[in-house]
């Protein structure tokens, strides 16, 4: 009989904390806390930290690119085009069919192996 007890109670103390469990959960679903101020006030300053460093790298991409894509002044004819016409010298006129100046074209679709 002295070894009845201890074995009993095992299965009296994991139904108890099953119990006590669904209690607290039901308890929680009924009476949520209420949000922490003070998480709400991290997010916001990790928000405007985020923020600002993001602005810092925009300020420095554009002072070190914005030279690169302001307008061409009106002096000379753009880069790559005749003096005497509007229309590209031989030496700089796009390849034609896909081709590259270190690759062939490629080939038609049909002729491709799959």
């Amino acid at each position: 009989m002295g070894d009845v007890l201890p074995a009993l109670s095992i299965p009296v103390l994991v139904f108890g904390g099953g119990i006590y469990a669904a209690c607290d959960c039901w308890w929680r679903r009924r009476h949520p806390a209420p949000p922490s101020p003070y998480t709400h006030r991290a997010a916001r300053l990790a928000e405007q930290e985020m923020l600002l460093l993001a602005e810092e790298i925009v300020d420095d991409a554009h002072a070190a690119l914005g030279p690169l894509y302001d307008a061409p002044s009106p002096a000379g004819p753009p880069i790559g085009l005749s003096p005497r016409s509007s229309q590209p010298s031989p030496a700089h006129r796009p390849p034609q069919g896909g081709a590259t100046p270190d690759r062939a074209p490629s080939p038609p679709a049909a002729a491709r192996k799959r």
